[in-house]
C-alpha cells in the first residue's frame, strides 16, 4: 500500500509540474534591446545595449555583499583592478526572510553601487543549492522538512539538499526568483547594469551518487523520461563519451527504466539525478526568463580523476552529463566550469562547443589567472573571465590580473570585431607545456615561454611562471600581440617566399580603440631582428608588420 501511495504521491507531483502557478509577463521592450547573446559562426558574443561586450570580472567571496557596508571600500578595489563586470550572489535568506515578503535593499544597492562605478553585474542566484548544499534558504523552508523536503543517502538519512523531487521544494524556489526577475526589470530595464544570472550554484548530489529518498527510488524505477531518450537518438554522433559508452554497454536501449537503459552502476545513478536536476532548474529558469529574459547559465564544480560521483556533486552540469543537461534544461544558454583544477585546457575544451561558448564565472584567485585570461579569450574566445574572491588582496593594483585586464580593456573592441574570424589565437605557457604552434592568415608562429632563451637564471628554477599572451591579424602582414612572458619567431607559408622576416616592432597602447605607438622595437628588444618578446613580469602589447623574402 505504501508503495502505491508513493507512486502516485510522486505521479501527482510530476504530472503538476507543467501547471504551476503562472506569473503574469510584464509588457517587454524588443528583447533584442535586452542583453543578450549573439551566435555567430563559431563565436557566440555577449550584447549589452547593442554593443558587443567583453566581461573582465571578479566574483566577490560568498558573504561580502550581504552588507553594503563592508561592500563600500571594495568598489574602488574592483576599479584598480580593471573590473568591468561584478559577479555577485543574490541570497534568497536574504531577499525572502519571510515567505512572500521579499526585501530588495541589497539588490537596489548593489545596482546602485555598480552604476555609480561604471560597472555591469553578473548575478549569482543562492536560491535551492549553493555548492551542492541548500544553505541559503530560507529559515523557514529550513526548519519545515515536511513541507520541504530534503534528499537522502542509502541509509534513509536526510542531507542538507532540497529535493528536486518536491514540487513545495520548486515552487518556493520558483516564486522568488520570478519575484527577482521582476524587480530587476523594473528597476534596470533601461540602464542594463544587470547583464547576465547564474541559476543555482554548484548544483549536485552529495554523499551519494543520487537521491535515495521515497520519491526518488520511485522515479529510478520508471522508465527513463521519453525527452531524454529523443535527445539521445537525435544527438547519437556527438553524445559525450563517458554517455555513449553506457549506452552501447546495454545495446543502445531506448525503452526501460534506467539501470535497463544504461546498465547498474553509480554513472547511471549521476545521469538519473543529472536530469532531474536538469528538469527542476529548468523550470526556474523559464519562470525567471518569463519575467526578463536576460542570459541564463548554470556553473559546474568540476570532478577529478578516479573519484567516484558522490564523492564529487554527482549529477552537476559536468562534461560527462552535459547531454542530460542539454536535453533536461533547454532554457538555460549556457553551463560553465568553476575552475579549482590545474588542468586549464582540458576543461575547456569539453566546455566550447557549438552549443555551449565559454565564460568562466569562477577560478581560484592567484597569480596564474593573468596568463589565462588571455589564452581562454585569445584561443577559445571566452566571453569573460572572473577570479573568484577578488576583493580579497590588500594591494589591488599590483594584482597580476590587474595588469592583464587593463590590456585587455584596451584591447576589446579589436577582440570583440575579430571573434568571430579565424584571425585570432593564445597562448599559455608553463615549464612543462613551453612551446605552441600558431597559423595566423599564411604565416606559421612559434611560440614559447620566455625562460626558453635561457637568459633568465630563473630558467634553471623547477618551476616556472605560467604566463601568455593572445595574438590578433590585423591585416595580410600585420599582427598585434598582448601579454607577458612570451617570444615568438616566424616563418612564411608562401613556398616562393618562405623567409618570414621583421619589419617593425612597435610598442604601445589603445586609446579609445586607436593605437598609440611608442618605442621602436629593434636591435637588443627584438634580438636583432629574429623574435618578439615580451619578458617575464613585463606585460605589454605590440605590433607586428612581417615581410617575407628567400
Amino acid at each position: 500500500m505504501l508503495r502505491v501511495r508513493l507512486f502516485f504521491g510522486l505521479l501527482a507531483c510530476l504530472l503538476a509540474l507543467p501547471t504551476l502557478a503562472v506569473e503574469p509577463k510584464p509588457a517587454l521592450t524588443d528583447t533584442t534591446a535586452l542583453p543578450h547573446l549573439q551566435k555567430r559562426s563559431t563565436f557566440t558574443r555577449l550584447i549589452v545595449q547593442n554593443k558587443p561586450f567583453l566581461m573582465m570580472g571578479g566574483e566577490l567571496g560568498n558573504s561580502s555583499a550581504s552588507d553594503m557596508a563592508y561592500m563600500k571600500p571594495i568598489w574602488p578595489k574592483l576599479a584598480q583592478m580593471h573590473v568591468n563586470t561584478v559577479l555577485t550572489p543574490i541570497y534568497w535568506e536574504l531577499l525572502e526572510p519571510q515567505e512572500g515578503q521579499f526585501s530588495f535593499a541589497l539588490i537596489d544597492s548593489l545596482i546602485a553601487d555598480a552604476r555609480q562605478h561604471n560597472m555591469k553585474l553578473v548575478l549569482l542566484w543562492f536560491g535551492a543549492w549553493k555548492n551542492s548544499m541548500s544553505c541559503y534558504v530560507p529559515e523557514w523552508v529550513k526548519t519545515d522538512t515536511k513541507r520541504f523536503p530534503r534528499v537522502q543517502n542509502k541509509a534513509g538519512r536526510g542531507q542538507e539538499i532540497l529535493s528536486p523531487f518536491a514540487l513545495e521544494n520548486l515552487e518556493a524556489d520558483r516564486k522568488a526568483f520570478v519575484a527577482l526577475m521582476r524587480h530587476i526589470r523594473q528597476l534596470d530595464e533601461r540602464e542594463q547594469t544587470v547583464i547576465m544570472i547564474q541559476v543555482e550554484n554548484e548544483i549536485g548530489m552529495l554523499p551519494d551518487a543520487r537521491d535515495h529518498s521515497p520519491a526518488a527510488n520511485m522515479a529510478f524505477q520508471q522508465a527513463v523520461p521519453k525527452p531524454l531518450m529523443t535527445y539521445l537518438q537525435a544527438h547519437r554522433a556527438t553524445l559525450a563519451p563517458a554517455l555513449l559508452a553506457l549506452w552501447q554497454a546495454t545495446g543502445f536501449k531506448t525503452t526501460g527504466n534506467w539501470e535497463t537503459v544504461f546498465g547498474k552502476s553509480l554513472a547511471t545513478d549521476e545521469l538519473f539525478i543529472a536530469w532531474y536536476f536538469a528538469q527542476y532548474t529548468n523550470r526556474i529558469t523559464e519562470a525567471g526568463k518569463a519575467q526578463y529574459p536576460l542570459p541564463m547559465f548554470i556553473n559546474a564544480a568540476l570532478n577529478r580523476p578516479g573519484v567516484k560521483p558522490g564523492d564529487y556533486p554527482s549529477g552537476g552540469p559536468l562534461p560527462h552529463v552535459i547531454d542530460v543537461w542539454k536535453a533536461g534544461a533547454p532554457a538555460i544558454d549556457f553551463l560553465s566550469p568553476d575552475f579549482y583544477n590545474p588542468d586549464f585546457k582540458l576543461w575547456n575544451d569539453q566546455y566550447t562547443r557549438a552549443d555551449n561558448p565559454l565564460f568562466i564565472p569562477e577560478i581560484k584567485f592567484d597569480a596564474t589567472v593573468a596568463a589565462k585570461a588571455f589564452y581562454a579569450i585569445g584561443h577559445y574566445g571566452a566571453m569573460g573571465f572572473s577570479p573568484f574572491s577578488i576583493e580579497s588582496t590588500d594591494k589591488p593594483a599590483e594584482q597580476p590580473i590587474a595588469r592583464s585586464y587593463e590590456l585587455l580593456t584596451q584591447l576589446s573592441p579589436l577582440v570583440l570585431a575579430q571573434q568571430d574570424s579565424k584571425q585570432m589565437n593564445g597562448m599559455l605557457f608553463d615549464k612543462k607545456t613551453a612551446i605552441d604552434t600558431i597559423r595566423l592568415g599564411s604565416y606559421t608562429f612559434i611560440c614559447k615561454h620566455d625562460y626558453t632563451l635561457g637568459w633568465s637564471p630563473k630558467a634553471k628554477d623547477e618551476e616556472w611562471p605560467m604566463t601568455g599572451a593572445l595574438i590578433i591579424q590585423t591585416a595580410p602582414d600585420q599582427f598585434t600581440v598582448a601579454g607577458m612572458g612570451v617570444v615568438i619567431t616566424f616563418l612564411s607559408d608562401d613556398p616562393s617566399a618562405p623567409i618570414a622576416g621583421i619589419a617593425r616592432i612597435d610598442e604601445g597602447r589603445y586609446v579609445n580603440g586607436q593605437w598609440v605607438a611608442g618605442r621602436r622595437l629593434n636591435g637588443d628588444q627584438d634580438h636583432q631582428g629574429r623574435h618578439l618578446r615580451i619578458p617575464v613580469e613585463e606585460y605589454g602589447i605590440q605590433k607586428l608588420t612581417l615581410y617575407r623574402y628567400k
